[in-house]
């Protein structure tokens, strides 16, 4: 059954534009099409693991809003709270990569349905009534004034209502730069309202610009260290360590640190991959639901480990996986079930 207390989700919903069978863009005339989006990424895979989520956006009042809304609904998630109004979809291209040519972005979400939105279109005492969690990313405050004013009005609700935040750092460098925005004040005021992390070593030299210079889990310690220092709120933060050898084969790790310990598990080998992108928003919606189920801080970190991994074997951004999907990975079972 569902978690009782809903997390909400404060994002962009977006189309991805990609090639089939790992195309470049364009080169014929076919694009597969998913709906996007950090935020909803984790809101739907955290939904397919029977958790209650509810997303709040702003949607264009067109055709192509409305399917974005009955795809979100269709995995479970709870739209009611999504606001239609005038508008373009945003919209991102992704060309996967294949052997030694990396995947590539390129956005197309300039003054979308929700890169214009007005910070008080949404009303936050109503909308975090009796929820579990607000859930955030860098993402949103990259898009713009808006986005920034958006992001830092909810995250204020919620500490005013005692409702915790986990934030995403989701470094977007192509969308600060289109803009004057100033990342590092913005996200460490986010940042500091927060009780969950999910960013690694480099995310927190960028929030207290200074260098770490260990390796490996020494140097993820020590960032740790040092974000819990500088953010008293702080008490969990997860991260993954990704080793590319090429397109189609990772080797990935998860971490989990509290002020008082960290644990990292062993390294996975991923291969045959067919499409990265997501993987994540999936390791948070797996850490998330460890966290709800109240798992040991090893067992948290697995089943982030465990999603992101199987994510990796699907197209398209979000974890469609269930519970019985993340417990036969764990246990082990690459065989084919009948």
């Amino acid at each position: 059954m569902p978690s009782s207390k809903p997390t909400i989700f404060f994002g962009e919903v977006m189309l991805r534009l990609s090639p089939p069978n790992r195309e470049l863009l364009l080169q014929s005339a076919k694009l597969d099409v998913w709906v996007a989006g950090a935020e909803a990424n984790v809101a739907t895979g955290l939904a397919r693991l029977d958790h209650a989520t509810r997303m709040v956006t702003a949607l264009p009042a067109t055709p192509l809003g409305d399917a974005a809304l009955h795809a979100l609904r269709g995995q479970g998630v709870d739209v009611s709270a999504v606001q239609r109004r005038d508008g373009r979809m945003g919209l991102y291209f992704v060309t996967p990569g294949a052997g030694l040519r990396a995947t590539e972005v390129i956005y197309d979400r300039a003054h979308s349905a929700f890169a214009d939105a007005p910070a008080n279109l949404w009303d936050w005492d109503a909308l975090l009534a009796g929820a579990g969690r607000l859930h955030l990313s860098g993402i949103t405050p990259a898009l713009g004034p808006n986005g920034t004013e958006a992001a830092l009005t909810a995250a204020a609700a919620a500490t005013r209502l005692g409702v915790p935040i986990s934030f995403d750092g989701n470094w977007r460098g192509k969308l600060w730069a289109a803009w004057d925005g100033r990342p590092r004040e913005t996200l460490s005021k986010l940042v500091s309202q927060a009780d969950i992390l999910f960013g690694n070593h480099q995310d927190v030299a960028l929030l207290l610009d200074r260098h770490f210079s260990g390796e490996g889990a020494h140097r993820r310690r020590e960032a740790a260290e040092a974000a819990f220092q500088a953010f008293p709120a702080l008490k969990l933060i997860a991260s993954t360590a990704r080793h590319v050898e090429d397109s189609d084969r990772h080797r990935l790790a998860a971490r989990i640190d509290t002020p008082e310990r960290g644990f990292q598990t062993d390294e996975i080998a991923i291969s045959g991959i067919v499409d990265r992108i997501g993987g994540g928003d999936s390791f948070a919606a797996g850490v998330l639901h460890g966290l709800i189920e109240e798992l040991s801080l090893e067992d948290v970190a697995r089943a982030g480990l465990a999603l992101t991994a199987l994510k990796h074997s699907l197209p398209g951004d979000a974890s469609l996986f269930t519970r019985r999907d993340l417990d036969a990975f764990l246990e082990g079972g690459l065989d084919v079930r009948r």
